[in-house]
């Protein structure tokens, strides 16, 4: 284990919710913990997808895996982070849309 920065925290949280499946993922697990094939099917991605998604959110540190059984479940690691998707998600922002373009061409934005 690590103990990271501030700086370091929110820039594998960015990471994670760059990914819609990632962000999906995060979301769903703010209601508890799932089953990484329950996952694939309601997302509609490959189980090895997923594997991959869940990999990078439990090397970020955001989510763990529970084993039951021969089973593992995973559910967010810390239960901070359920507050901070629930302040996230309820955050309006004015986008402009010009200038996320920008940035998706490789321009610096913001």
């Amino acid at each position: 284990m690590q103990t990271l920065t501030h700086v370091e925290v929110l820039a594998r949280f960015g990471h994670s919710l760059s990914d819609p499946t990632r962000a999906r993922v995060l979301i769903a697990l703010r209601e508890g913990g799932a089953y990484p094939t329950e996952l694939a099917e309601q997302f509609g991605v490959t189980r090895t997808s997923m594997s991959n998604h869940l990999a990078c959110l439990r090397g970020c540190g955001l989510v763990v895996a529970v084993p039951e059984g021969k089973r593992m479940r995973y559910e967010l690691a810390d239960g901070g982070l359920r507050e901070a998707l629930d302040d996230l998600l309820g955050t309006v922002l004015a986008a402009d849309p010009e200038a996320c373009l920008a940035a998706r061409a490789g321009e610096d934005c913001c």
